[in-house]
């Protein structure tokens, strides 16, 4: 009898593929498609990036890098966030340089659980928030958020989650796949729970320079926080540097100290030509930045109005470039919404099962697409409710 070759690992085994991915399989092949898919801008990045990154490999640098990153990107990221937050980290302990904001995630969930932690998530999130702290050994705890809560977790609702075997909370903000975010004093809430609890706080803020509505709040800022705060940020959406993947994480020594030591095991280092891309990005990228936003706000109050004027409730996001409608009122579920639309109109957008069974009646649209694709989008989109099935 033959012997079966042994396989991949249960845990693995048990974790769905993505919801993003596995839909838009069926958008490969077709022709004429408009996708609102895909959380990526429409921007190329800026040149004087590009031109960073390539008179470094003119000039030859292709080497490897510490496991922390270059020093000078280092330096210039604890230059930035004393500005820009007030929040002084040590760049040679407590900055590590990561393939995008991702594989951070993924590095401080392995390096702070013990096999059962619990890390408190609001839902819908993230779609890699669950199955990583799935594969680091943890347990998420979902914190179920809606359209009537503006899709944002309470202080009141975590407490109720605690157990003795919580140990973070994770929250990014503005969201993925919501564009909800959160005000200072809402913070504030969060931040007394994690102080009392002594939890620490994984605070995802890829986003920040995306924040339309008041001002961006870096959680580390809040009295307290810094020191129980792993803060993830990165290049990829102010910047429109999706495919450099530099991310990088800041806080206690002690962590990210743990973190690298996964990372260098792992990933080694970061491509030295991202770094360079990364660090120019923070000399003059800024500027070029803040067009890129004003342009997201204007497709952002377009699309919003838009789909509540066709009779898709949607709520203001407060941030990113994502719209989150419902489409309770068609009598359709977003998988079925998404199929239809996506076959008679052309028109691809992610069903919002894919962030959580929860948001199994909403649909996530992208608005980093051309100003002309959103506003043709939406007119398929009004014709497809104005035929019956």
């Amino acid at each position: 009898m033959k012997k079966m070759v042994p396989g991949p690992s249960k845990v693995v085994t048990g974790i769905p593929p993505s919801g993003i991915r596995a839909f838009f399989d069926l958008v490969l092949g077709m022709k004429d498609v408009i996708s609102l898919g895909v959380g990526e801008p429409d921007f190329v990045t800026p040149w004087s990036i590009r031109e960073s990154a390539i008179y470094s490999l003119e000039q030859g640098y292709t080497s490897y890098t510490s496991n922390w990153g270059m020093k000078e990107l280092r330096k210039a990221i604890s230059r930035f966030l004393i500005g820009r937050h007030g929040v002084d980290y040590d760049y040679e302990n407590a900055v590590l340089i990561t393939v995008g904001a991702s594989e951070a995630t993924d590095l401080v969930l392995r390096a702070i659980l013990n096999p059962g932690d619990e890390v408190i998530i609001p839902d819908p999130c993230f779609v890699s928030y669950g199955p990583l702290t799935v594969l680091a050994g943890g347990k998420p705890v979902f914190i179920p958020t809606s359209l009537e809560t503006g899709f944002k977790m309470s202080p009141a609702q975590i407490r109720k989650a605690l157990t003795p075997r919580t140990k973070a909370i994770l929250i990014n903000y503005p969201s993925n796949p919501t564009g909800a975010s959160y005000s200072r004093k809402e913070l504030l809430g969060i931040a007394a729970v994690a102080r009392e609890k002594n939890l620490l706080v994984i605070s995802d803020e890829i986003y920040d320079e995306l924040t339309y509505e008041g001002e961006h709040t870096a959680f580390p800022s809040l009295p307290g926080m810094k020191e129980r705060t792993i803060y993830l940020n990165g290049f990829s959406k102010a910047y429109a540097m999706t495919g450099w993947r530099i991310g990088y994480a800041c806080g206690p020594s002690e962590i990210i100290g743990a973190m690298m030591k996964i990372h260098q095991y792992s990933m080694m280092c970061v491509s030295i030509t991202g770094q360079f891309a990364a660090l120019e990005a923070l000399r003059s990228g800024l500027k070029e930045a803040q067009e890129m936003k004003k342009e997201y706000f204007r497709r952002r109050n377009f699309i919003v109005e838009e789909l509540n004027r066709i009779g898709l409730t949607c709520h203001t996001p407060e941030g990113a470039f994502y719209v989150f409608p419902s489409v309770k009122k068609t009598g359709m579920n977003g998988v079925e919404f998404a199929t239809r639309l996506l076959k008679r109109e052309k028109v691809a957008v992610v069903p919002g099962i894919a962030f959580s069974p929860r948001a199994a009646d909403h649909l996530r649209f992208s608005y980093a697409t051309a100003f002309d694709d959103i506003r043709e989008a939406l007119r398929r989109i009004e014709r497809f409710l104005s035929v019956k099935s």
